[in-house]
């Protein structure tokens, strides 16, 4: 969209949100283009080895759930650097002969639009796009990955009417045409902004729908999992949680590559998209499930072994981070499931 005239005013060039941060994310001169994202903020696979151990329990499941099958697919969406990966193949290997057999036949598959990393293990495959439809029998996983799938803003009008917001490389906005069509069929079931008055804001989440929806119908049998900042239709927040983040610390959204551009995720409205059995659950209910408990070591243990003493209340630490319900650990995860017994009690 070129220059645009608002009354007396002369705008420089605007678009949709949509296409503004695909650009400034993923275009030649994209955020994550040029910039590792681990030198921009943590996930919970930075947080601690401990993600990476829960993935691999996970795995085990869905492997004894699947009569474990000759091949095991492991699929990372939105791998950054292979981090998960290259956890869960270390924590395979922690378990000798076991880990060892699942490794045999393990694929591990990292989907990431970046270039391959130079020094990963030569075991982990590496594309830029979702694998086709019914070939994955294991687990795909997603840690923060629909967050950063592009989406538009609506906002209200003087009128209360939604309008699609515009917007420019500088981060300016600017109302643009009324929400009609899938964007106003979205808005109705999943975030009515009727009502809200002047100001409202929503994040039109069907693309992230569509992303999952593809994503899920990779597997032939097992399981996928969607982990993200998540609301849902109870909690939405009136403003919307479109943010920037730069170096660690939050900045304002500015969709011109200098930083990340992300919006939480309407989990809900993706889980009703998924093809198979889904359910929500949080991350503090889902790695406790699977064995990560933060409870601090015995005290006696200092005596009798200072150095494993010192390791456990590191390990409660890191436990506690990615358990805080108001951190990390309130983070939904939404669990989709294929021809696979449930890998989560309940």
């Amino acid at each position: 969209m070129s220059v645009r005239t608002y009354g007396e005013a002369m705008l420089p060039e605007l678009s949709r949100w949509r296409t503004a941060t695909e650009e400034a994310l993923y275009g030649p001169r994209g955020f994550y283009t040029r910039h590792a994202p681990q030198a921009h903020f943590r996930t919970s696979v930075h947080a601690s080895p401990l993600f990476a151990e829960a993935v691999t329990r996970l795995l085990l499941r869905v492997d004894e759930a699947l009569g474990r099958p000759r091949r095991l697919d492991l699929v990372d969406v939105g791998a950054g650097g292979g981090e998960l990966l290259t956890g869960v193949l270390a924590a395979l290997g922690e378990r000798k002969a076991a880990g060892a057999d699942v490794r045999a036949r393990l694929r591990p598959l990292a989907v990431e639009r970046r270039a391959r990393p130079a020094g990963l293990d030569p075991a982990v495959g590496w594309q830029d796009g979702l694998p086709a439809p019914g070939t994955v029998t294991g687990l795909l996983f997603a840690n923060e990955w629909l967050d950063n799938v592009p989406l538009d803003i609506a906002e209200n009008d003087e009128h209360g009417t939604p309008r699609i917001l515009l917007v420019a490389p500088d981060g300016t906005e600017h109302p643009g045409p009324v929400a009609t069509g899938s964007d106003a069929a979205w808005l109705d079931r999943w975030w009515p902004l009727t009502g809200a008055g002047p100001g409202a804001r929503a994040e039109i989440g069907h693309p992230r729908d569509t992303a999952w929806a593809r994503a899920a119908a990779a597997l032939h049998r097992g399981v996928a999992v969607a982990v993200d900042y998540a609301h849902t239709r109870d909690t939405r927040p009136p403003f919307g949680t479109l943010a920037g983040h730069r170096a660690g610390r939050p900045c304002a959204p500015v969709p011109d590559g200098s930083c990340d551009v992300t919006a939480h995720v309407a989990l809900d409205a993706v889980a009703d998209a998924a093809p198979g059995t889904t359910r929500l659950l949080t991350q503090r209910a889902a790695l406790q499930a699977l064995g990560i408990t933060g409870r601090r070591p015995a005290l006696s243990l200092a005596g009798s072994d200072p150095a494993a003493y010192v390791r456990g209340l590191s390990a409660a630490g890191e436990a506690a981070e990615l358990l805080d319900a108001g951190g990390l650990g309130g983070f939904g995860w939404l669990v989709t499931e294929r021809d696979c017994p449930a890998p989560f009690p309940g």
